[in-house]
């Protein structure tokens, strides 16, 4: 016996979205963030997307400090597009309550044992696998938040002249004035090491040119160019240490200089047009003394 009104209720239901909710911080938000949303918006058919993301006490808390604040974390979400709706302020630990509250039918996160911080469980998601409410979604591999942010450290001194080179002050980096110089100083000699390098590479195609046209032979003529250009790459690096070292230490007397007159008169010693003139004026007057000799 068929009860009326049975089948159209079970085709509304085929149709209704089913809420699927997926949670993280999304600290610089990447790829691989992308990927697993992704996944989650593609587990079930016809699925509504929910996307919590912890706000910045909850996560100093338990995880420690972000680079992107709340607001801006938030805001990469909203613009995936595979999330429906963001939820901000989203709870550490999962609870039937919050369940309810945004009637979510599942979680989806990647299988692994999250550690929950904060006390109340060994899993984030225990609850939500208990009540057969999980779904699992697979991390994607080589890209992480803690990956991107070693990439940064690893080449820390890179960054921060690019950012100097961009119109940053030193304040605004927190780098300190000898810091600064030294990071000038080292990427200078850096450039022109490379410039010479290149120079010796063209000098070593016109050799073996002149080589075919003179009739001698190869060796010969490596030889002699290996010893010449050895010569000069060995007084050159001479040169170079003695300059870095020059203008550091003129760097250094500076400073003492400067803290010596602060203690004397209460002065200000971080003048950075006077510490910028000095640097230049420094380096100016070394490279004009070896060109002299």
């Amino acid at each position: 016996m068929k009860i009326e009104g049975t089948e159209k209720r079970g085709e509304e239901d085929k149709e209704k979205p089913v809420r699927v909710y997926a949670d993280g911080i999304y600290d610089l938000f990447h790829f691989g963030h992308a990927c697993s949303l992704e996944q989650a918006k593609k587990l079930i058919p016809n699925t509504y997307l929910l996307v919590g993301c912890c706000n910045d006490e909850v996560t100093r808390k338990y995880k420690g400090k972000t680079v992107m604040n709340e607001k801006e974390r938030y805001e990469s979400l909203r613009h995936c597009r595979w999330v429906d709706e963001v939820i901000p302020d989203a709870p550490w630990v999962i609870t039937q309550e919050f369940l309810d509250k945004h009637h979510i039918d599942y979680v989806a996160h990647d299988s692994l044992p999250y550690a929950d911080a904060s006390g109340a469980s060994k899993d984030v998601y225990e609850y939500v696998k208990s009540v057969g409410k999980f779904k699992e979604t697979k991390r994607t591999d080589g890209i992480s938040t803690s990956d991107v942010i070693m990439r940064i450290v690893k080449d820390y001194n890179q960054y921060v002249l690019r950012n100097l080179d961009r119109g940053y002050t030193r304040k605004e980096l927190g780098v300190s004035y000898v810091k600064e110089k030294r990071l000038r100083v080292d990427m200078g000699l850096k450039r022109l090491r490379e410039r010479v390098k290149k120079h010796q590479e063209k000098v070593g195609e016109k050799i073996q040119i002149v080589a075919k046209t003179a009739g001698m032979h190869r060796d010969e003529w490596v030889e002699n160019a290996d010893r010449l250009v050895a010569g000069f790459l060995e007084m050159f690096e001479e040169h170079c240490h003695k300059m870095g070292t020059a203008i550091r230490e003129r760097i250094q007397e500076r400073l003492k200089v400067q803290q010596f007159r602060s203690l004397l008169y209460n002065e200000d010693d971080d003048d950075d047009d006077e510490d910028d003139e000095f640097y230049e004026s420094s380096e100016e007057e070394y490279l004009n003394h070896e060109a002299v000799k």
